[in-house]
């Protein structure tokens, strides 16, 4: 079985749980998410069957989107609502001040990290750095936010929506946005609404899956390996090239019989006439010969 389930995580469940789920319902042995998702947080979690595995590194480079709480006058030392939480005092500010607050923050920033986080900092876990009372120094990341939209104010909580790079922590930005405003802010919701071409109005619940299975309609919900490969540019080859291909051997571009250009020419996603999937290739610009990356027949 070869392909991605776009499930639903659900609160309270880390993405591994959520991977070891779905293995023991399909009977697979191989399966892996595509970018960790915190444990209270829900939402857009596309698991990885089989050969799918991957193509996984292309999807965790993916914008993701997400709808969050801020909720203003605590503060945490995990910056969200599941760690040890203080309540703070809130520095005067009103409506127009949290819009333009928000508005800074769109474009290249730079966040800091949480010390609850997965990083690794000599080999050990920040986390379990932070849980043993441990604070070291982390380097600050550059990140994007592609956009960000309040949607509610209800007195100091802050509903928004936010699409942003790979390496963002919506914990952070929580936290930075509060002390932006002059005081403190924790993240109290956090759902991921879309990463890739996975959005969650196709997503499937964990306890969908076996009634799924059980009316034997998993090609229902499982995507096919290149629908996690929609933004790159697409070829077509004839079969002579594809027997080559099927052996890790590469060609050139004047063997093409097909070019679909999309947004992404960083890898090329190969199809033999009848469409069907063959490999992941890069071109070299210097003689415009297509080198094979991976093979998925």
């Amino acid at each position: 079985m070869n392909g991605i389930i776009n499930v639903l995580k659900p609160p309270g469940m880390t993405s591994q749980n959520v991977v070891s789920y779905v293995k023991k319902e399909l009977n697979v042995k191989k399966a892996g998410h595509t970018g960790t998702l915190d444990p209270g947080a829900a939402g857009v979690l596309p698991v990885c069957i089989g050969k799918a595995t991957r193509v996984s590194e292309y999807l965790i480079n993916d914008k993701k989107s997400y709808r969050a709480e801020l909720q203003l006058g605590y503060k945490s030392d995990t910056l969200d609502k599941y760690g040890i939480v203080e309540k703070a005092s809130i520095p005067d500010f009103n409506k127009d001040d949290i819009e333009r607050v928000f508005e800074s923050f769109k474009g290249v920033i730079y966040q800091t990290p949480p010390m609850f986080s997965a990083l690794k900092k000599d080999g050990v876990r920040l986390y379990d750095l932070a849980r043993a009372g441990i604070t070291v120094d982390r380097k600050e990341r550059k990140v994007n936010i592609y956009d960000i939209n309040i949607l509610t104010i209800n007195g100091y909580k802050i509903l928004f929506d936010v699409t942003c790079s790979k390496g963002t922590y919506i914990r952070t930005l929580c936290s930075d946005i509060g002390e932006a405003l002059g005081g403190y802010g924790i993240m109290s919701f956090l759902l991921r609404t879309r990463t890739g071409p996975f959005d969650i109005s196709k997503s499937v619940k964990l306890d969908d899956i076996k009634g799924i299975l059980y009316n034997g309609n998993i090609d229902d919900i499982l995507n096919p390996t290149f629908y996690a490969l929609d933004e790159y540019s697409r070829i077509f080859v004839p079969r002579e090239i594809a027997d080559k291909i099927k052996n890790g051997v590469g060609f050139h571009y004047s063997d093409i019989k097909r070019y679909e250009k999309r947004n992404n020419d960083e890898i090329l996603v190969i199809f033999d006439e009848e469409n069907n999937f063959l490999a992941i290739g890069k071109i070299t610009k210097e003689n415009n010969q297509i080198n094979i990356d991976k093979v998925f027949i």
